[in-house]
């Protein structure tokens, strides 16, 4: 399963923004986006959410990235 999720670094909560049907808008993180830390903050916390291996396909650099979630 593929998704595209907007990520919003060096927040002072950690937390995922939902829709009213369960879809993930927005992630908030509390680790800067300097050393890829924030990138391995985000999948460390969706994995947990999903139950699931999660990697960052594409954005990399960016605030809007596709994740993979593979079961």
């Amino acid at each position: 399963m593929r998704l595209n999720i907007k990520v919003c670094p060096n927040s002072s909560r950690q937390e995922i923004q939902t829709d009213i049907n369960g879809k993930i808008q927005k992630v908030f993180l509390k680790k800067p986006a300097k050393e890829n830390k924030a990138n391995i903050e985000l999948e460390k916390l969706l994995s947990k959410y999903f139950k699931a291996k999660v990697k960052i396909i594409k954005g990399h650099t960016s605030k809007t990235k596709t994740i993979e979630v593979t079961r």
